[in-house]
């Protein structure tokens, strides 16, 4: 279908597709045996002004929004899932410092992120607080001009590769959820490391590490908006970057049909290639079908959330769990299709559909979507009596 782009957003699908056919595909399955971070396609991205899509321009970046980053995202996902989450972490952990950050924190952080000199991470999840964010444990202490951070964050996309964190911490954990505080902390400070690299089920190509904060001293000038706001920084910036968790499932779901319907018109079974067989052409006609409906419904949230909106809970939340729903049963019906060949490393489709599991989990699961989305229409149905 035609979703009437703009010149410079069909120049941005152009590009992504571009560097996602001649510099992801051809590496993709070495990156996941060998669980490599990929550091030649950051640089490409970078080279080709990918990481300043959605940044301001008086911060160096190109000025767009969620829907621009979006069409980048599906198109990396098209061809490696792992690749495009190392890749939309980045924006991931931005969010915070473009919502809440200072003109000052502006100006000093975002224009190396635009210009990919430095990677980011956002580092919320702990060993109890995952779906519960209000149980973070790890804490925040004002002295003088300091802040003395001391826990560990889990599954931290980008860990030890990012430069930037935008962390949520306790400043006073008396007040549960209100009493979370929103950090700036660079790579390198004095009482921060990493924890061992996960091994993982998919996306292996993308880094995932333990922060490790002990006395970790943090400049009050990190400090993102006012203590107390870490929750709401933490909330809005999932709000606006569930979308892009879509558009991962939209991508990855497009490249397991595309290798789908490759390879039942090349297979032969019984004199005829299966694409011929009414019963394959039910199962392809769907993860089609269902595949537009996500991709429909991932542009429509996007353009939404660009038109500043507040209200973006209740559709990011859709768009994040139809899509990567529809993610998981197209690349396993991928499999299906193949049949014993799609079950074999040889082919991409295994792949996809290891990787796509993790879009039900991170970023908020896709029941604790379910339950933002049943939240939001209680209100609704309470405004309108």
């Amino acid at each position: 279908m035609d979703y009437f782009f703009t010149e410079e957003q069909k120049m941005i699908q152009e590009l992504a597709r571009q560097i996602a056919e001649e510099k992801v595909v051809p590496v993709r399955a070495e990156l996941d045996e060998k669980e490599e971070f990929p550091h030649e396609i950051m640089q490409v991205l970078a080279q080709s002004d990918m990481f300043g899509i959605f940044i301001p321009e008086e911060y160096g970046g190109l000025g767009m929004g969620s829907l621009e980053l979006c069409i980048a995202v599906e198109e990396l996902s098209r061809a490696c899932l792992g690749v495009s989450t190392s890749y939309a972490a980045n924006a991931l952990g931005t969010y915070p410092i473009l919502l809440f950050g200072t003109e000052e924190q502006k100006k000093r952080y975002l224009p190396d992120i635009a210009s990919g000199k430095r990677l980011v991470a956002f580092a919320l999840t702990e060993a109890n607080a995952g779906s519960d964010a209000a149980g973070i444990q790890t804490t925040a202490k004002k002295d003088g001009d300091y802040y003395i951070l001391n826990g560990t964050k889990q599954w931290i996309t980008n860990g030890g590769e990012a430069e930037i964190y935008t962390v949520i911490a306790m400043t006073d954990p008396s007040r549960g959820a209100r009493g979370a505080s929103a950090f700036i902390v660079e790579k390198g400070t004095e009482g921060f490391s990493f924890g061992k690299k996960e091994k993982k089920m998919g996306i292996r190509a993308s880094v995932t590490r333990e922060l490790i904060f002990d006395n970790c001293r943090v400049p009050k000038e990190n400090l993102l908006g006012r203590e107390g706001m870490g929750f709401i920084v933490a909330m809005k910036t999932l709000d606006q970057s569930r979308v892009g968790v879509g558009a991962q499932g939209v991508g990855v779901a497009q490249g397991a049909l595309e290798e789908a319907i490759r390879f039942a018109r090349q297979r032969v079974q019984f004199g005829k290639p299966v694409i011929s067989f009414q019963a394959v052409q039910h199962m392809l006609a769907d993860m089609a079908t269902l595949t537009e409906a996500a991709r429909a419904l991932v542009y429509s949230v996007a353009r939404y959330v660009d038109s500043g909106a507040k209200d973006i809970s209740k559709p990011s939340a859709m768009a994040k769990v139809f899509a990567t729903d529809v993610a998981m049963k197209v690349t396993t019906d991928a499999v299906q299709v193949m049949g014993g060949s799609g079950y074999m490393r040889e082919y991409p489709v295994e792949k996809m559909m290891r990787d796509a599991k993790i879009l039900q989990i991170y970023e908020g699961t896709n029941q604790i979507q379910r339950n933002v989305i049943g939240q939001e229409l209680i209100k609704e149905a309470a405004r309108k009596g």
